[in-house]
C-alpha cells in the first residue's frame, strides 16, 4: 500500500493520506461506516480515484487476514 498511502510530516501532521492528496485514509473508513458507497466517497472527494480506494481496502483486508 506504500504506493497508495503516504505519510509526510508536512501534510496533516504525518497522518496517512492518499498519495497526491490531503485526504486522510481514515475518511474512507468513516464514510463507509456511515453507509456511503465507494462511488459516493469519490464524488465527495474528487482528488481520490477508485483504483487507489480499492487498493487501500484490499491492503487493509490482507493485513487483517495476516494478523
Amino acid at each position: 500500500m506504500a504506493n497508495v498511502i503516504v505519510r509526510d510530516p508536512d501534510i496533516l501532521g504525518g497522518r496517512p493520506v492518499f498519495r497526491g492528496t490531503r485526504v486522510p485514509v481514515e475518511v474512507l473508513f468513516e464514510n463507509l461506516e456511515d453507509g456511503l458507497s465507494i462511488d459516493e466517497i469519490i464524488e465527495a472527494y474528487p482528488s481520490l480515484n477508485k483504483e487507489d480506494v480499492i487498493a487501500c481496502l484490499e491492503g487493509a483486508c490482507a493485513s487483517l487476514k495476516a494478523a
